[in-house]
């Protein structure tokens, strides 16, 4: 019997049949889980730089506005309200539901405008957080809780 085992397991041994199969076998996991890395940090850094954006299409928004004259009677319709829905939406328009980012909106977030004075000089400042949602590969790794943040600084302008 222990002759006809190492018969056996020498004729296993010597045979290259499978061979591919099996070193396919071994490393398609691993070039899965890399691609599936590689796609999930290039959404992740897609998702920062449309929040960047947005930022800065709020920020140049608040820096160019006019402000209110009472000597002319002019009064500026420029607002906070108006600048996060070009941050979030793309747009002024408050008709708009399709968000730049998913799950960067009015509900989920928050961005704080700050007007700064520096060498006298205005500048408005634009920030703001995002928790990152990702998928279920950087849960296993864990590295779920993920949170993109960015800011922004404009020189006011104002027409």
């Amino acid at each position: 019997m222990i002759t006809w085992l190492k018969r056996f397991l020498e004729r296993f041994h010597r045979d290259e049949h499978g061979a591919v199969l099996a070193e396919t076998l071994l490393i398609v996991p691993f070039v899965t889980v890399f691609s599936v890395g590689i796609l999930e940090f290039g959404n992740m850094f897609w998702e920062k730089e449309q929040v960047e954006t947005g930022l800065r299409d709020a920020a140049r928004y608040l820096a160019r506005c006019q402000p209110s004259n009472a000597l002319s009677g002019y009064v500026s319709q420029c607002s906070d309200t108006v600048a996060r829905r070009i941050a979030y939406y793309g747009t002024s328009n408050p008709a708009a539901t399709v968000l730049r980012v998913q799950g960067w909106g009015p509900s989920g977030s928050t961005i704080v405008f700050a007007t700064v004075t520096r060498s006298g000089t205005k500048v408005i400042t634009a920030n703001t957080s995002l928790a990152y949602s990702s998928s279920p590969l950087f849960g296993w790794t864990g590295l779920a809780n993920i949170t993109i943040q960015a800011f922004h600084e404009e020189r006011y302008i104002g027409w």
